[in-house]
């Protein structure tokens, strides 16, 4: 068998569209991840933060000699001290027009409270000692002085005349009055259309709950005049801008940030968060690093919240049940601070449309400040909302009309002939099936079938529901992405990128990519990642975006290594360099059967083969990609659920999905997301949700008060593909990280509304918790 056959056994095993298991994880189920916390640097101190304790307050004072007095302690910051080393607040990265063209109102986010204190967690002044212990002893010895404000956590109520005012800056508390749409075409089709069908409806406020707390070292080298975070984050090129321009207001290349494994973080860990600029500057006081790692008590204080908004839709349809029109009002929480780079409310507009042909759209969003946890992106930052509210809109208009819910779907779908499909979002779709996904999605789930389960159910004393969620998601960001590829002395290969992985595994399909374009067998490559020292450009991870510019960046790359190997090549094998074809991994003469391989050239290289001057010295290559355009992911979710009425209890019973990805690099990660996502939708659907009381104290503090779904609340899932490539890309991939949370909204929240049909409900929001359905189905 000769290397040709090689190559080609090699990639129907490892090559793009295969099933490959992550490279990381023997090291992860060894337990030897590296983590934030699992780092200990030499002459290492902790820190503890003393949080407010009251939701808003004037601060008139923190009293720190009982505790700087204690065992261990070395330094206690507070903004002062922030301030006069002239560090700088944390400052919103993205400003968004009101409808009438005024910015944004952005209020500037101190590191440690300055002046008053604005929610319940809010870091006020940092403890640093010998241990992690003695810091946490001491912290509880701070004494905060503060005159306690009315507070407000309600975004309906904090816009009323009257109402607490959280920030000088914003007057009415009022963040944004955001306006997307034709007023007038949204107006003039309400006005034609035969039905209108009106929904409030509501995205419930969650704790983000990564398995791993947020941790980081701060370090400072007095020497070099550098400073040094490590931290689990989702991007480290975004986080060292962010420091060294807000923050330490110093150049970018004075600051490196290091980030290893990270467990998980959903958007949660995508910010410059507070407790950084007091690491670090503790860490230049005291010349030695300092660490801190939340604990989960203190992480429902202090992450980034997720969705909480609370909304108006209607939806437009003429007597046919065509649409008209769709238009989506209300309020969205951005907590005590905006400081994430846009107010998920505003990301709804994407794809509110759905895989709907939709004339007109408009959308109006209030975001405001609350007394609360600041809100940022989790799991879609908005989009799966968009899906949601939709498909609710759809069920609802079908059940008023008499028109039967599939059908209403199939009536309205985006035809494959209508492609490329400029959306009144401005987005412009390039490809898709949705009917065929739908019709897929029911055949899967034997929609036809439903009715003797569910009187199998009702023998049994249940309520049977079945609920259908279509989804188109946005994802793929436009930005820059750096892939480098270096040949190593050991004969491995790193691939060097931009993002970062916290969960997803992109070793794996990274090298997939590679080792199918370039002929290199899989299991040479590495992937490093999460050094800012190491990096051109990088956006990191989020918005489902990585296959996509990740993989683009490394293709091209890739071809930067394949030309630039030919001019090797032909000096070894003594030819003329065009003449010189790459074939299946090998360089060959044209026409001879003359060749060498990559991985044969790179031998020679580090052997140290001497190359003419105008020979490129090396097959080290570096490369920044350009903006990909957005790819539009979608499928179609079937869910169906059962209902005790004797406790209210839900239990999701059976669950397919049918998902449009594009090419899909590797099936399996593939499916972990869509797992993972579905999981965290029937987690907000069924139970997650964040309460605070009148004071603004949060009443679900911990684990103990506060739902998470358990493996025993996960269905059997049944996942399909049908892959129509994006047209926009050279892979053809559609992003897949968040898909799974965007169907699984509306399909479970839409089979429990069919559940309770026979008990008059026509909608019920999220959380559906066991008591909100036993208060339905006993009520008057």
């Amino acid at each position: 068998m000769d290397s040709f056959d090689d190559t080609a056994l090699a990639l129907m095993k490892f090559g793009v569209g295969q099933p490959v298991s992550r490279k990381e994880d023997p090291t992860l189920l060894r337990g030897q991840g590296r983590y934030t916390d699992d780092i200990n640097l030499a002459g290492q101190a902790y820190a503890v933060m003393v949080r407010a304790k009251v939701a808003h307050g004037v601060l008139k004072g923190v009293d720190t000699k009982a505790a700087a007095a204690m065992p261990g302690v070395l330094a206690i910051l507070t903004n002062a001290d922030l301030e006069a080393a002239g560090f700088g607040p944390l400052k919103c990265a993205m400003n968004i027009p009101a409808r009438d063209g005024s910015p944004m109102k952005t209020p500037p986010r101190p590191s440690l409270a300055k002046g008053k204190v604005r929610y319940v967690g809010e870091a006020v002044a940092c403890v640093v000692a010998e241990t992690a212990v003695q810091a946490k002893d001491a912290a509880e010895a701070v004494e905060l002085d503060i005159e306690e404000l009315p507070a407000v956590t309600n975004p309906g109520d904090a816009l009323k005349p009257g109402a607490p005012q959280i920030h000088d800056e914003a007057p009415g508390n009022l963040v944004l009055d955001f306006h997307y749409g034709d007023a007038e075409a949204v107006k003039n089709a309400f006005a034609a259309a035969a039905h209108v069908t009106r929904l409030e409806i509501n995205s419930n406020r969650i704790v983000v709950n990564a398995m791993e707390p947020r941790s980081a070292i701060g370090s400072y080298d007095s020497k070099t005049e550098r400073w040094t975070l490590h931290v689990g984050c989702q991007g480290v090129m975004g986080i060292r801008g962010g420091l060294a321009k807000d923050v330490l207001q110093v150049p970018a290349d004075k600051v490196r940030v290091l980030t290893g494994n990270v467990g998980g973080s959903f958007g949660m860990k995508s910010q410059v968060y507070p407790e950084y600029g007091p690491l670090l500057l503790a860490s230049k006081k005291l010349g030695r690093p300092v660490k801190w790692t939340d604990e989960r008590s203190e992480s429902f204080l202090s992450d980034h919240a997720g969705r909480d908004h609370q909304r108006v839709a209607e939806l437009a349809l003429d007597k046919d049940g065509r649409f008209l029109a769709v238009r989506l009002g209300g309020t969205g929480n951005a907590g005590a601070y905006i400081y994430p780079p846009m107010p998920a409310t505003t990301n709804a507009v994407k794809n509110l449309i759905d895989v709907y042909a939709t004339p007109a759209m408009e959308v109006n969003s209030q975001v405001v400040f609350t007394n609360t946890t600041p809100v940022a992106a989790y799991r879609g930052a908005g989009r799966p909302e968009g899906n949601y509210y939709m498909e609710r809109l759809i069920d609802t208009a079908a059940r008023e009309m008499g028109i039967d819910r599939v059908e209403l779907r199939r009536r309205n779908h985006i035809a494959p002939t209508q492609m490329p499909y400029k959306a009144p979002s401005g987005m412009n779709y390039d490809s898709g099936e949705f009917t065929a996904v739908l019709d897929k999605a029911l055949v899967a789930s034997d929609w036809n079938g439903f009715e003797a389960r569910k009187a199998q159910s009702a023998k049994r004393g249940k309520l049977r529901g079945r609920g259908v969620g279509s989804y188109l998601e946005v994802t793929g960001p436009p930005a820059k992405e750096y892939g480098g590829i270096r040949f190593e002395g050991d004969g491995t290969i790193t691939m060097l990128s931009g993002t970062l992985d916290y969960g997803q595994g992109h070793a794996t399909p990274f090298a997939q990519v590679l080792s199918e374009q370039t002929g290199i067998p899989f299991d040479r490559f590495r992937l490093l990642q999460g050094d800012s020292d190491q990096l051109k450009v990088g956006g990191g991870t989020g918005g489902s975006k990585s296959a996509l510019v990740g993989s683009q960046a490394f293709l091209e790359a890739g071809d930067k290594l394949i030309e630039q190997g030919k001019q090797i090549a032909a000096h070894v094998l003594e030819a003329a360099t065009a003449d010189i074809e790459f074939v299946k991994g090998r360089y060959v003469i044209a026409g001879t059967d003359r060749s060498i391989s990559i991985v044969e050239l790179a031998d020679r290289l580090r052997g140290g083969l001497k190359l003419p001057a105008d020979v490129p010295q090396s097959l080290d290559v570096s490369h920044i990609s350009d903006n990909p355009p957005f790819s539009f992911p979608n499928g179609c979710h079937v869910a169906e659920i059962e209902i005790d009425p004797d406790t209210g209890t839900i239990e999701v019973v059976r669950y397919f999905m049918v998902n449009d990805f594009g090419t899909v690099i590797n099936p399996m990660l593939v499916a972990g997301q869509a797992h993972g996502g579905v999981i965290q939708g029937i987690g907000q659907a069924l139970m997650e949700r964040t309460v605070y009381d009148p004071q603004g104290q949060p009443i679900a503090g911990s684990f103990m008060d506060y739902a998470m779904p358990r493996a025993t609340d996960a269905p059997d899932f049944s996942i399909e593909n049908h892959s129509v490539p994006c047209k926009t890309n050279r892979l053809g991939v559609k992003g897949c990280g968040e898909a799974g949370c965007a169907g699984a909204l509306p399909s479970v929240m839409n089979a429990i509304v069919d559940a309770l049909a026979g008990h008059g409900v026509t909608h019920i929001d999220m959380p559906v918790t066991p008591e909100k359905v036993w208060r339905v189905l006993n009520r008057a």
